[in-house]
């Protein structure tokens, strides 16, 4: 299964309004009908029957943390990037 985070928001004219995001897990793709019945499902269960209102915005793939450990640094030996060289202007003066 595949986390993802959606964000929602509550109609413009709710006594309370709220906006935000959460994390549910779906095997469907990105916003299919089947991902998006998923994250519905997880508000509905999350936050309750104030949530029946709410609609959902968007929907994105989390992200994979950084396995950098300690704020130590990576090293890169690959070798450097060639650099393109532009041929000269040929000026008819």
């Amino acid at each position: 299964m595949q986390t993802y985070i959606a964000h929602y928001r509550s109609p413009a004219a709710s006594d309370t309004r709220a906006t935000g995001l959460f994390e549910f897990e779906s095997d469907a793709r990105v916003n299919s009908k089947g991902n998006l019945r998923d994250a519905r499902l997880k508000m509905l269960e999350t936050y309750g029957k104030d949530a029946v209102s709410w609609s959902i915005d968007k929907v994105e793939r989390k992200k994979a943390t950084d396995t950098v450990q300690g704020g130590q640094l990576e090293l890169d030996f690959r070798p450097p990037k060639k650099q393109r060289v532009r041929a000269k202007k040929k000026e008819y003066w």
